[in-house]
């Protein structure tokens, strides 16, 4: 129900001030008889002029704009040349030429993006006990700000493709085009338009390192899970800002085959599943509900667990999951030479780099 306005003090003194003229000029005349008419009709004006102040208002409020939330065009063939480019230095097995070359052109280009740079260069021990070398590049945009999230992903390649069907192959070092250069392609393209379109959040890039230098398969160890991610677990213990803490964070890892499919992988499911929700369903408004699928996927191993087990900041991993591949787990040629640029489709690279600029935009 709505209320006619009650005048103010000042509306009721003019109006009264009005009758009191009235009511003299009336009486000169010898027409005091219709003064209650006209008591009225000035009663109803006042009551008119309060509801076409209340409707108007009321009006405005209807009519107020609704926030626009603009989010850049990811490009894909952008991201597709930087997977490329990465191959290009040949596999990125930590301690050769070929990391050191990719990992300064890295660099490089994440500073041309107007991102502040750190290095984190570390030593890890591997399944065998060697001591290994590692570097984590770490690119941040708005680095002051408070609220602030992180994308992920792995730059190394792994130095043995221990599940490729030829027993030729099996101690060759991989591209790792899907894992590894994917993700990290999808982020050079995000950290290009972060570079241009600067989000109302910080949001750091972390490219972790000695991901992919677990056991081959026919050298398992007692040592388990802890001889993967080596990157991760030491930024989680170590990160690159003191006291470090953001909201979430979003690891890609196998971003790039043709007619992927992204099942809500379970440790992410377990320590975050409101930035699954939340990831899945902005996919799912954007039309990429045939690759963000809504089924529940198995617990994989990868950085986000140990971020989320160290460093405690709820951390989520979009992975290709396939329960009918070769391996049972995922896709064809994981771990194999043919883990090549051939594998990689610029249109998944769009799905997957699209949602996760629309997470950070909409932030």
């Amino acid at each position: 129900m709505h209320y006619p306005k009650i005048p103010s003090v000042s509306e009721m003194a003019l109006h009264f001030s009005t009758i009191e003229k009235v009511f003299k000029f009336l009486s000169l005349h010898g027409l005091r008889k219709i003064l209650p008419l006209i008591f009225v009709i000035i009663l109803f004006q006042i009551s008119s002029c309060g509801n076409r102040n209340a409707s108007s208002s009321q009006l405005k409020e209807i009519k107020k704009p609704e926030k626009v939330v603009n989010v850049p065009d990811f490009n894909a063939d952008s991201a597709y040349g930087y997977v490329k480019a990465q191959l290009a230095f040949g596999p990125r097995v930590p301690m050769t030429a070929a990391h050191e070359n990719c990992a300064r052109w890295l660099e490089a280009n994440l500073k041309r993006m107007k991102a502040d740079i750190k290095i984190q260069k570390f030593k890890a021990r591997i399944f065998d006990d060697r001591i290994l070398d590692g570097e984590n590049i770490i690119a941040s945009f708005n680095p002051k700000a408070k609220n602030r999230i992180f994308l992920s992903s792995h730059w190394d390649s792994r130095p043995f493709a221990d599940h490729d069907p030829d027993p030729a192959s099996k101690n060759k070092p991989i591209d790792g085009a899907n894992d590894g250069a994917s993700g990290t392609g999808i982020l050079l393209e995000i950290a290009r338009h972060l570079g241009q379109n600067h989000p109302n959040i910080g949001v750091d890039i972390i490219l972790f390192d000695l991901e992919d230098y677990g056991p081959p398969e026919d050298k398992q160890t007692d040592k388990g899970a802890n001889t993967w991610g080596l990157g991760s677990q030491y930024w989680a213990q170590n990160p690159h800002v003191f006291g470090y803490s953001a909201r979430f964070g979003i690891l890609l890892d196998m971003v790039g085959a043709p007619d992927a499919k992204f099942p809500m992988e379970a440790f992410s499911m377990y320590y975050a599943p409101d930035v699954v929700k939340k990831v899945w369903d902005i996919a799912k408004s954007l039309g990429y509900k045939d690759y963000f699928v809504y089924d529940k996927g198995g617990y994989i191993t990868d950085d986000h667990y140990f971020i989320n087990q160290l460093s405690e900041i709820p951390t989520i991993d979009i992975i290709h999951l396939d329960a009918n591949s070769v391996n049972g787990t995922f896709y064809d040629y994981w771990h194999t030479t043919k883990d090549n640029l051939s594998q990689i489709d610029p249109q998944t690279l769009k799905v997957v780099g699209q949602t996760v600029l629309a997470v950070i935009y909409r932030e």
